[in-house]
């Protein structure tokens, strides 16, 4: 230990684990090519956010969940999509076949994913019948630990039992367009010449060809050493695969350590042509590899990600709504502060930045978001993902100076939801460029006040009820000033009354919904608010009221008032 370093042993029961390096044999060292390339082109993206994503989640997907989910990822551009595990649940049985049945996958090759009994393939078989385009995903785990401990069968036994599943799904394929697929689950954790035997095994009982290939998928499924070891193991398949131009090699990283993108980018080094992983991460513990980072990590190097994301806001309120999981504030890219600076210094770069880009895309004579990038502190362009970086930076250097979120909680109660935040910030940034004074709580409250809450109370609604008519079933029916009547249902309150709203050509759309009591006691007033794309045009609105239903329904109203008056 070094004078310099004055840390203290821990009391960690550390020496309960093993390293690595003990656990499983990577044969490739000094051979090692990946250090020196580069990545030059987009792998082909394998979203499994409808299948190991959805497993993971405590309510997993209902089914139109699943269409919302599977429709966004087919907008981004996703070509090979995870759907389900048909034999799973009856849910994902059903939603493949809707596929089927109803449409949505045409131009889109269908991975359904199987373990290796014939039964489960069977079940999976008669869910993907009229599929344009199939991939029948076949996984065994095969390390050690798990043979051991939970399959109970040696090395040979479980070949043997792989080379029986495949070879059913083989029969059971035909002649039809499906290609195969196989995990060795925990593959990072695996000899690699048992994995290598399998594989290459595999590789030819499927008849492998470069005009029908072969899928190899090769799952971190728990994360165990620092990525380079799992590129080496990588790179080692890559070297020693059968028939290679007709082999398509996986990835599969978990994020059990946090390097889950890490190991991706480096086994795409090493010979990754495929990457398997979900939108923001989602999956279990730690979750799957985040695909958004990976693709955006591209992006940010001149490289074409192959995915659309330009609108990252919209992608991650679908993703947010489908898993009922919120992406963090702080995630890369996506987060509501990851173009923010707080630091003085940061904004001030920032700022100098921003306009040296200006003046050199005019210089070029193009526009801003077509000259080269090069601005401190934002490795992009927040416009490239469809964010204003003058709208997100006011919020923080607003703060900063009058406390907008702390003068209004500690003053008045308000929790703002950060999205209501960020838009209220530029509210009160046009009040203090036209009065050019600081904003104290109490001008701050007016500003809010009549900004959200008023055009609520001054609603066109005269009267209004809502009434549970059963489970899951509600009614809306109110009357507005001019006499005309509204009437809706739907599976809650809010539900209902943009129904009913919608009846009357007006569309609302609730993005955002959030609550909470002002004062205590059973009497004390609640304040609702509402986020809502109203024919096109998105609004914050907000309510208070003792009655947290209708705080809701003036919250909805607010909003819309907003968005239809401009």
């Amino acid at each position: 230990m070094y004078d310099w370093n004055r840390q203290r042993p821990s009391t960690m029961p550390y020496h309960r684990y093993r390293p690595a390096h003990e656990r499983v044999d990577v044969p490739l060292t000094d051979a090692r090519a990946w250090p020196a390339r580069r990545i030059t082109q987009a792998p082909l993206w394998v979203p499994v956010d409808l299948r190991d994503g959805n497993q993971a989640l405590a309510e997993p997907m209902d089914p139109v969940r699943k269409r919302r989910m599977f429709d966004l990822l087919t907008g981004m551009g996703f070509k090979e999509i995870e759907a389900g595990y048909p034999s799973a649940s009856r849910q994902d049985f059903d939603f493949v076949r809707d596929l089927a049945e109803r449409g949505g996958g045409e131009d889109v090759t269908v991975v359904v994913f199987t373990a290796a009994r014939r039964d489960l393939i069977e079940r999976t078989f008669a869910s993907i019948e009229g599929l344009p385009r199939v991939v029948v995903h076949l996984y065994t785990a095969t390390a050690p630990t798990w043979r051991d401990v939970v399959l109970g069968h040696d090395r040979r036994e479980l070949r043997d039992l792989i080379m029986d599943a495949a070879g059913h799904v083989a029969r059971l394929a035909g002649d039809r367009d499906i290609r195969f697929q196989f995990s060795p689950e925990v593959f990072n954790l695996t000899e690699p010449d048992y994995v290598l035997e399998v594989c290459n095994d595999l590789t030819a009982l499927w008849d492998a060809s470069p005009d029908r290939p072969v899928i190899h998928n090769l799952p971190a499924t728990v994360e165990i050493a620092t990525p380079n070891v799992y590129a080496d193991q990588i790179e080692h398949m890559h070297r020693h695969l059968d028939r290679r131009d007709s082999v398509i090699l996986s990835v599969h990283p978990h994020n059990d350590r946090g390097t889950g993108v890490a190991c991706a980018e480096l086994a795409l080094l090493a010979g990754a042509q495929r990457v398997e992983g979900c939108l923001f991460g989602n999956g279990e513990r730690t979750g799957n590899v985040d695909l958004v980072t990976l693709a955006l990590n591209l992006h940010s190097q001149g490289v074409d990600p192959m995915i659309d994301l330009s609108d990252i806001d919209e992608v991650r309120r679908v993703v947010e709504h489908c898993n009922r999981l919120p992406v963090p504030d702080r995630h890369p890219y996506a987060g509501d502060l990851v173009y923010t600076a707080f630091s003085g210094t940061h904004q001030d770069a920032i700022g100098k930045g921003l306009a040296h880009h200006a003046k050199r895309a005019a210089d070029l004579g193009v526009p801003p978001e077509q000259a080269p990038w090069e601005v401190p502190y934002l490795p992009i362009d927040p416009a490239d993902v469809g964010r204003d970086y003058q709208a997100v930076i006011r919020v923080n250097s607003q703060s900063g100076k009058g406390g907008i979120a702390y003068l209004l909680r500690t003053r008045y109660g308000l929790e703002l939801p950060r999205r209501l935040r960020i838009d209220f910030s530029s509210v009160v940034q046009r009040a203090t460029d036209g009065s050019g004074e600081e904003m104290t709580a109490e001008k701050l409250w007016r500003l809010f006040h009549t900004t959200y809450l008023t055009p609520g109370e001054t609603s066109a609604l005269a009267d209004w009820r809502t009434v549970e008519t059963g489970p899951g079933t509600h009614e809306f029916a109110g009357t507005l000033r001019s006499g005309r009547r509204l009437h809706g249902t739907g599976n809650g309150p809010l539900d209902a009354l943009t129904s009913a709203l919608a009846a009357d050509g007006i569309e609302v759309d609730i993005l955002h919904y959030a609550e909470h009591a002002l004062d205590p006691g059973r009497d004390g007033r609640a304040i609702a608010y509402v986020e809502a794309r109203v024919g096109g045009v998105t609004r914050w609105g907000a309510a208070q009221d003792t009655s947290v239903l209708t705080a809701s329904v003036h919250a909805v109203l607010s909003a819309v008032n907003r968005a239809i008056d401009g």
